[in-house]
């Protein structure tokens, strides 16, 4: 089966699909990856093939727009920015998805970000378009919208949170998805959410339900599988410095920011230099798209490392609580300091510190060297945080997300 998983965004949107797809790929299936030119080759070299996306997000992140996303007060107002942002690229990557799928499918897959011109797509070209996705964004009592960074609403103000969140999200995709149905020839669909797709359709999530738990109110057909794992590019080695590094002292403490572009790389550079200091701990921190660096006897800086390499060998991670890292650190079973900054990352640094896995979380926008230093003595110096993320760990090594893909596709076969 010639399958085609579309997906938007950084590479914390796209590393989960290349694990995905090596292991559909052993299974016999043709697989692709459509997405931005940026991660080519990160997708080419596990034999997976590639149809590229215009857009490039690191430029968009480090926009004037994009790096003001990360000065935002509140979630609302990040939202509105993000919207502003969105509207500009939009029709540009919605022709770029007809353009990867028209090439040739039996079944597409797509991630939240893809999934309105995916799902038009195969309406009109009557292929099966399964949601793969990797945040939580179906309306539920159970817990509020996403980018909220707010504590539960009640059951009935969740929803009605979730669904104004709807509302809004659904002024990105409608203008561009309309005019593709009307493109493709369909009806026009009324935009109220989730971003006009049918609520019957077969979405599967990538997360596991010991995580997030499937809400007893959620669509049938919504199910949670458990996480899809990156794959490792082939033939990694670890540079000799990094080694020399963890051989010659205690685990670190790994701080890094993914895809966040900060606006200020040397001031954000110093602060975590200061906290590991004030906190005596050794650090490793991650370059990342910000371009931290930070260098001393007990500080290393690192390029792209395996988080599933490295994070087993440190003492507890900082990050940005973007879903790739945060599932990262709880696959290696240590705990974590979420520093949030924007979107969903409220949410799953909420989770972290709902599991007991890391103290509560500190917002960048208000993020101090004292303030950091006293959540990274408490992470690594309370075995409690160590243990808890050691038991979630063996729970998560358990699943096999990947496997509820496979069988989902054998259905349709």
């Amino acid at each position: 089966m010639r399958v085609l998983i579309v997906t938007a965004g950084s590479w914390g949107d796209v590393a989960p699909y290349t694990g995905l797809g090596v292991r559909l790929r052993s299974a016999g299936h043709d697989v692709a990856i459509a997405t931005h030119v940026r991660f080519r080759d990160a997708v080419t070299a596990h034999g997976i093939g590639f149809r590229a996306l215009p857009v490039d997000p690191r430029e968009v992140l480090a926009s004037a727009a994009g790096r003001s996303l990360a000065r935002a007060v509140s979630p609302p107002v990040a939202m509105a920015r993000l919207m502003r942002m969105a509207q500009e690229f939009m029709p540009r990557l919605t022709s770029g998805v007809v353009d990867a799928v028209r090439q040739g499918a039996d079944v597409l897959l797509s991630s939240t970000f893809t999934d309105p011109m995916c799902s038009a797509l195969g309406e009109a070209m009557r292929l099966p378009a399964l949601g793969v996705y990797l945040q939580p964004i179906e309306p539920t009592a159970a817990f509020p919208p996403l980018v909220t960074a707010a504590r539960s609403f009640g059951p009935h103000g969740n929803r009605l949170a979730a669904r104004a969140l709807w509302a809004a999200t659904d002024r990105i995709f409608a203008p561009a998805v309309s005019g593709l149905r009307r493109e493709l020839g369909l009806p026009p669909r009324r935009f109220g959410g989730p971003l006009g797709l049918p609520r019957d359709r077969l979405v599967l999530h990538g997360f596991s339900p010991r995580i997030v738990r499937r809400p007893a109110d959620w669509p049938e057909r919504h199910r949670v599988c458990g996480y899809w794992w990156p794959a490792t590019p082939p033939g990694w080695q670890p540079d000799p410095r990094l080694l020399d590094f963890l051989d010659a002292g205690p685990p670190p403490v790994f701080a890094g920011f993914g895809s966040f572009v900060a606006a200020d790389a040397e001031r954000l550079s110093a602060l975590l230099a200061e906290a590991l200091r004030r906190a005596k701990v050794r650090g490793i921190v991650q370059s990342g798209w910000t371009g931290l660096h930070a260098e001393g006897d007990e500080l290393l800086t690192v390029q792209e490392v395996p988080h599933a390499w490295l994070f087993p060998r440190t003492a507890a991670v900082i990050h940005h609580a973007g879903a790739g890292t945060t599932a990262a650190g709880l696959r290696a079973g240590v705990p974590a300091v979420p520093v949030p900054v924007q979107l969903d990352q409220h949410f799953w640094a909420g989770r972290l510190t709902a599991l007991g896995v890391s103290p509560p979380p500190l917002r960048y926008q208000r993020l101090t060297a004292p303030r950091l230093a006293e959540a990274i003595v408490a992470v690594t110096r309370t075995p409690a945080f160590r243990a808890r993320s050691r038991r979630l760990a063996a729970g998560i090594a358990e699943e096999d997300g990947a496997a509820r893909v496979l069988t989902a596709l054998g259905r349709l076969g």
